[in-house]
């Protein structure tokens, strides 16, 4: 299996994971996307400094999770895979920024080395809350769940499509490099020119398929929408689950909930 097909494996399994029967596969998929976007929300929400008031939402991912009854591993997988593009964005900022934020014993912590850490921490808890989304919901339903919430039906197309197309072109990728590998097994990779001329095939292939892909799609009466695999109603446990995230959210966004502990390195981290 090339390393394409690995990664494409890594993502496709997180629909699998959401066929399970847990209390949060259970859930109206609307409840569910509209609290994990206000959670997201009030995530990014926080400034560079305020590492400290990112703690009660970690708390409030906890509380979520047993809900969820999903392997840890899947998910520490996939923050992992995905951590290289959060360390790019803030390998810098402790060099950017050497002020002093507080002292840790007899440490100096710097205020970039607190930016850093609040970026690793919003990236963590926003990628989190999504990775359980998708996993005990489906990127499909919560596409249809965007659609129902009113979201415009060319995005909600676009959304859905990508993520199917993606499987196939990554199929069409992976077959490519078994062909090379096997022309030319000396090269571990294949070379600057060889590569060239491969995405460049592999974009006439993507276009051909995808063409035959919308033919087969208007020939089975595609109308723009993406029908629901099953018929939702909102349920008491529903808006208790969604109006208990929110009330959580609200008060973590409007109260210290470290300062009123004593915790005195959120007000210091401000």
């Amino acid at each position: 299996m090339s390393h394409v097909e690995t990664a494409l494996h890594y993502v496709g399994t997180l629909d699998e994971l959401s066929t399970r029967d847990t209390a949060a596969a259970r859930l109206d998929p609307r409840c569910k996307l509209v609290a994990t976007i206000t959670f997201v929300a009030v995530v990014a929400s926080f400034g560079r400094l305020e590492l400290g008031r990112l703690i009660p939402l970690v708390a409030v991912l906890l509380l979520v999770v047993p809900l969820c009854d999903l392997p840890w591993r899947p998910l520490l997988l996939r923050l992992a895979l995905a951590s290289p593009f959060a360390l790019g964005i803030a390998a810098f900022e402790p060099f950017l920024d050497r002020r002093t934020a507080f002292a840790l014993a007899s440490a100096q912590i710097t205020a970039g080395e607190v930016a850093f850490a609040v970026i690793m921490t919003k990236f963590v808890l926003s990628l989190g809350a999504a990775l359980l989304l998708v996993a005990t919901t489906g990127f499909d339903t919560v596409c249809a769940a965007l659609g129902r919430l009113g979201a415009p039906r060319v995005v909600v197309a676009q959304l859905s499509l990508t993520y199917r197309y993606l499987f196939v072109l990554g199929a069409e990728a992976g077959r490519m490099v078994r062909a090379h590998a096997m022309r030319a097994p000396a090269l571990r990779r294949p070379t600057a020119r060889t590569a060239g001329t491969m995405i460049g095939h592999l974009l006439v292939r993507a276009l051909d398929r995808a063409e035959r892909i919308h033919r087969a799609m208007l020939a089975r009466g595609f109308n723009g929408r993406f029908l629901a695999r099953r018929r939702w109603q909102l349920r008491g446990a529903d808006l208790a689950f969604l109006f208990c995230v929110l009330v959580l959210l609200l008060v973590v966004r409007l109260v210290d909930v470290t300062a009123l502990a004593g915790l005195t390195a959120s007000g210091a981290l401000r």
